[in-house]
């Protein structure tokens, strides 16, 4: 009589082998990643700030004015008019924060402070991405094919990234952006101005990059990997863009997270300066977070230094946080 085998493997053994299922490293990043809260918080920070700057009109019609409304019956005015002293507004006193405007208006023309937060997340957070991803472009193409070929051309491109660090790249971008002309390649205003700071922060930044992944790029050229694709005949070009540049992916997005936060900083020092973008009348509002600083050190108002400050200070902080916990899950060996 034939016996019947139970071919089906015992459900010990199954369970053993879903623990030991392989998974990827982009699998195994994002765990580590979400193990790590300050790292989330600060990246549901980040998104959060790139949705508020996206839906700018929607949320400040919703929740504001328009950013460019005038409001000169508010009781802030009727206090500068009247002459009191400023240090009643250290308190917030006479701020105009009520229902209608969350974070008060500002003393000379009584404008909505929320609205004007809210389009300057627009403003700021556009020049500082464009920036960083001008940096990477130049800085990894610069870096990888310096660490590559070495030689004369490393040589070349290590003194081009030290006469760039030299550079003194704020009084630069503060004579360049003051001798601006109101027209210039086909744009005019604050577009210019846009286009400008993009590429003066962009540009003069990519050496910090490029020394990155030079340094990555040395060590990833004497691996096997590289060595095997040379011994099949794969020239230059194929095993930077095949095999060199999906392993410095980790890096670079690492440290372009890193880079938003400075640029951020950057555009507000420029902006505070008063040669960054330009308040508008009307129109589209052409305002930051360093330009309403720079505001309010004239006017000498906490309530309208401590909004645009925190702003500041929130989107660097989350931008810092979640960069150095990618770092950590990007990083094989890290303990976390």
């Amino acid at each position: 009589m034939a016996t019947r085998t139970d071919t089906s493997a015992p459900e010990g053994t199954k369970a053993a082998a879903k623990a030991i299922e392989g998974r990827s490293l982009g699998r195994i990043a994002w765990t580590r990643l979400k193990r790590d809260k300050a790292a989330m918080a600060g990246g549901i920070v980040v998104i959060l700030l790139i949705l508020m700057a996206v839906f700018a009109p929607l949320i400040v019609g919703w929740l504001g004015h328009p950013p460019n409304e005038f409001h000169q019956d508010n009781s802030l005015l009727a206090a500068e008019l009247g002459g009191l002293p400023r240090g009643n507004f250290l308190f917030f006193e006479n701020s105009g924060i009520s229902g209608d405007f969350l974070f008060g208006l500002e003393p000379q023309n009584g404008r909505d402070l929320f609205s004007e937060i809210v389009y300057g997340a627009r403003v700021s957070l556009l020049i500082a991405f464009l920036a960083t991803l001008v940096s990477v472009l130049i800085g990894s193409a610069m870096g990888v094919i310096a660490g590559f070929f070495g030689g004369i051309v490393d040589t070349v491109i290590s003194f081009l990234m030290n006469v760039f660090l030299a550079f003194p790249l704020l009084l630069f971008a503060i004579a360049l952006v003051g001798v601006l002309p109101d027209k210039a390649f086909g744009l005019s205003g604050n577009s210019l101005r846009i286009a400008l700071l993009i590429f003066i922060i962009g540009f003069f930044n990519w050496p910090y990059i490029a020394r990155i992944v030079r340094g990555q790029t040395l060590s990833l050229r004497e691996r096997e990997f590289v060595d095997a694709a040379r011994s099949l005949g794969a020239r230059g070009p194929y095993i930077i863009v095949k095999e060199m540049l999906p392993n410095l992916v980790a890096p670079i997005l690492v440290y372009a997270t890193l880079l938003i936060p400075t640029n951020i900083l950057f555009e507000a020092a420029l902006s505070f300066l008063g040669v960054g973008v330009q308040r508008q009348v009307v129109g589209e509002p052409g305002v930051t977070w360093g330009g309403l600083l720079a505001d309010a050190a004239r006017n000498s108002v906490v309530h309208f230094m401590f909004f645009p400050g925190m702003a500041i200070f929130i989107t660097v902080l989350a931008f810092n946080l979640f960069g150095d916990g990618l770092r950590d899950a990007l990083d094989p060996k890290s303990k976390r």
